[in-house]
């Protein structure tokens, strides 16, 4: 099955998991929202408007009466055209929202189906040149979520294919900026610290697959102190 076609069967999963979260009354900030968008989004979900899912996608969460709630609801709405490029809000931001929601602790079903869009997004984006999202951003994004960076590093060494050279050449070139790579944070609030796990990574065999001279001075002023991803 395509990547493109196991993204789809997951995201399809996540509409299912979690069609279980009813409607409730909503309540948040009277001066940021009126009481229609409170109605809106007392109600049915896919009559919620696409501006309000993503102005709540992205706002503060003691916006919110109930605020992990109201998230949890809107993810099937949130994690659709995130994954595809079509949100139109910062993917950084979304799944440091998603922490502050405390998603990890959320029913076993919603939780899992949530992890097999990361894989299969994951997959699709690795097999993908351009992606709908940025491969900075969706390494970011499932880091973040995951607490974990070198699963998805582990994936990325296994896939040999050109739009995954291509992908790694994009990320090479901008984490080198200004040599950010040495101090690289992930998260919109700078959550995970990503720089020792990156850099062990770039000194394994994934090395010969970009050709940055960039890396190679780098790599010879840190040699002794990087040390290899397990």
């Amino acid at each position: 099955m395509p990547c493109s076609e196991q993204l789809m069967t997951a995201l399809d999963a996540l509409d299912r998991a979690f069609a279980s979260e009813e409607p409730f009354l909503v309540t948040g900030c009277t001066y940021c929202y009126g009481e229609q968008d409170f109605a809106e989004l007392s109600g049915p979900l896919h009559l919620i408007t696409d501006d309000l899912v993503s102005s709540v996608a992205a706002e503060v969460p003691d916006h919110w009466g109930d605020f992990p709630r109201l998230y949890r609801r809107l993810v099937p709405r949130i994690i659709r055209p995130l994954v595809t490029g079509r949100l139109h809000v910062d993917e950084e931001l979304i799944t440091s929202r998603l922490v502050q929601a405390g998603w990890t602790t959320w029913d076993a079903p919603l939780t899992e189906a949530l992890r097999d869009v990361w894989s299969a997004w994951w997959q699709s984006t690795l097999h993908t040149h351009p992606s709908p999202v940025p491969i900075r951003e969706a390494l970011s994004l499932i880091t973040v979520a995951t607490d974990s960076l070198c699963p998805w590093l582990n994936t990325w060494t296994a896939t040999c294919t050109p739009a995954a050279d291509a992908h790694l050449a994009d990320l090479v070139d901008d984490v080198m900026f200004e040599y950010e790579i040495t101090d690289l944070r992930m998260g919109f609030y700078g959550e995970y610290n990503a720089s020792a796990e990156l850099l062990g990574w770039l000194f394994t065999e994934v090395r010969d697959r970009v050709t940055d001279t960039r890396l190679d001075d780098l790599f010879e002023y840190l040699r002794p102190t990087v040390q290899h991803p397990s």
